[in-house]
């Protein structure tokens, strides 16, 4: 016997698989305008599955609230108190999208056979969780929801993604295309990620580079039900250097493929220069002189710029700071 409140008899792997203990982890920001519509929706769908015999009856709602200054977490305490499968847990200060999905995949770590991560606005269709478990139930480990169009977002969004997942997959890391951090994944999973101690986290790529058995699950975007978006221009540059700079060293190769490129077409236009000195054939002008300077300029910087996002990373993880940092759980 143990006293941990939060500790759960070991289920059978098909009764686990048949009527897994679910899980719903929602990172929040700033989302008191949406918060009760997303949990009456999400509250409406566990018990529609609890009575269809999908879910164990342990399943619950857990949402994380990534240091919000509105009203969010007093909601989400008031809604606590009247209905008890809507559980929380309160990070100190804002840590970003990323490290809030993870501090609630671990939280719920040995509370769940299988979780699923969606965003709070409502945007990702709540109803693709029955065909997420579907696939769960025929023994996939990880269920990756796919955006079947990008609704209602901005073309430069829309441009901005394409090239975001053109540039992974052309610099060799591995990611799902159109696919956001909607996903259902395994205990299994879970204790392997559990494993991953980086502190630049690009969970995409973990996942997809982790190798389990994955299927796919297309869904609908809807329109933000209220509010605005708070993933900004400047998050998701961030978000997809983290995601460049933490699954691949191409880059840092192409500076030295470039580099040698660079040396080679120096060294022939030092052997033209030679010659053409050699037949009096020299042309006055200061183009031929300072146009390189400044193309050999701009290069060495932006490569030193690469090159020091890279140092910046490992800066980051040979301290070994806390991804995330708990202030006050609900159960």
């Amino acid at each position: 016997m143990t006293n941990d409140l939060n500790y759960h008899e070991p289920i059978a792997p098909d009764l686990a698989r048949s009527r897994p203990r679910l899980a719903i982890v929602v990172p929040c920001f700033n989302e008191e305008l949406v918060i009760r519509e997303t949990v009456s929706r999400l509250v409406g769908l566990l018990r529609d599955l609890r009575e269809k015999g999908q879910v164990a009856s342990e399943s619950f709602l857990f949402f994380v609230d990534d240091g919000s200054i509105d009203n969010t977490w007093g909601l989400l305490r008031e809604l606590n108190k009247s209905d008890r499968e809507i559980k929380g847990l309160k990070l100190a200060r804002n840590f970003g999208h990323q490290n809030a999905v993870l501090a609630g995949l671990l939280t719920v770590r040995h509370r769940a056979d299988c979780v699923i991560s969606m965003d709070a606005d409502l945007q990702h269709d709540e109803q693709a969780i029955y065909s997420f478990l579907d696939k769960y139930r025929q023994g996939a480990d990880i269920v990756y929801g796919v955006r079947r169009d990008a609704g209602n977002a901005p073309i430069s969004k829309r441009l901005g993604s394409s090239i975001f997942y053109w540039l992974m997959s052309s610099l060799g890391a591995k990611v799902i295309k159109d696919h956001p951090d909607y996903r259902l994944i395994s205990a299994k999973v879970l204790d392997t990620l559990a494993d991953y101690k980086e502190v630049n986290i690009f969970l995409r790529g973990i996942f997809a580079n982790m190798g389990f058995k994955s299927e796919l699950v297309y869904f609908d975007v809807h329109e933000r039900f209220a509010g605005t978006t708070h993933y900004s221009w400047a998050k998701m540059i961030g978000l997809a250097l983290d995601g460049v700079t933490s699954f691949t060293v191409a880059p840092l190769r192409m500076i030295a493929i470039g580099g040698v490129l660079i040396t080679l077409g120096a060294l022939a236009i030092a052997v033209f220069i030679v010659v053409s000195a050699l037949r009096g054939d020299v042309v006055p002008g200061w183009a031929s002189t300072v146009l390189p300077i400044y193309v050999l300029g701009g290069l060495q910087i932006m490569t030193i710029g690469l090159v020091a996002e890279y140092i910046g990373k490992i800066y980051s993880e040979v301290k070994q700071r806390p991804r995330f940092i708990s202030e006050q759980e609900l159960k």
